[in-house]
């Protein structure tokens, strides 16, 4: 079974998402560990409850980004995962610590990439007038926000929408994709093509699948 070590800096609302599609029976992983870089993240006592190791890596008792990043990283292979996943952890990462999860590394950024990296993306949106806005499943590379993508699901910008209120439709279709994304990568689905695409290599449908539309390269 795949077996998943997840990042979070926060509450771990995406986290929570993954666990429970795994009790629903529709997504076929193991959790090997949570790890967050902060003593205050929510989701830790989350994971706990569920029995699931967890760990703290402080990023600030490190003199710099790649002596944090070389730590978590033995860290994370203890538990040698087949897939890392990027639950809202706030940090961006070094090259080194990118490449050495190549294809095996997920995030997921709340906005349509590749428009809007980064950050304040719902605030960003409405400054700038767009229709549609939503969430994007990626692989992570060196660069930010801009790696393969996988799925991508959109929501319309109402008028009277506000920063909050976008936000919380943008991440009801988080906690649909981001299941959905993973399963695919448990199913061996998910290819990386030369060009940088990803194609969805078929397979029966997915019980998880709604309102989203798969990147096919």
């Amino acid at each position: 079974m795949t077996r998943l070590v997840i990042l979070i800096s926060g509450r771990g609302s995406n986290m929570e998402a993954l666990f429970h599609a795994v009790d629903a029976g529709a997504l076929p992983v193991e959790f090997a560990a949570v790890i967050s870089n902060r003593t205050s993240a929510a989701g830790l006592a989350t994971a706990a409850a569920r029995g699931i190791t967890t760990a703290v890596f402080d990023h600030t008792a490190f003199p710099d980004r790649a002596a944090f990043d070389t730590a978590l990283m033995a860290e994370i292979d203890r538990y040698a995962p087949d897939l890392v996943v990027l639950a809202g952890f706030m940090r961006v990462l070094t090259d080194a610590f990118v490449t050495h999860y190549a294809g095996r590394l997920i995030n997921i950024h709340p906005a349509l990439l590749p428009a809007f990296p980064g950050l304040h993306t719902h605030e960003r949106a409405l400054a700038a007038g767009v229709k549609l806005h939503g969430c994007t499943v990626h692989f992570v590379t060196p660069e930010v926000d801009v790696g393969p993508i996988v799925i991508q699901a959109a929501v319309p910008v109402l008028d009277d929408d506000t920063p909050e209120t976008l936000a919380a439709r943008v991440l009801a279709q988080e906690h649909q994709i981001y299941p959905q994304a993973i399963r695919w990568f448990a199913e061996g689905r998910l290819q990386i093509t030369p060009t940088g695409g990803v194609r969805l290599q078929p397979n029966r449908p997915s019980a998880l699948a709604s309102c989203v539309v798969p990147a096919l390269d």
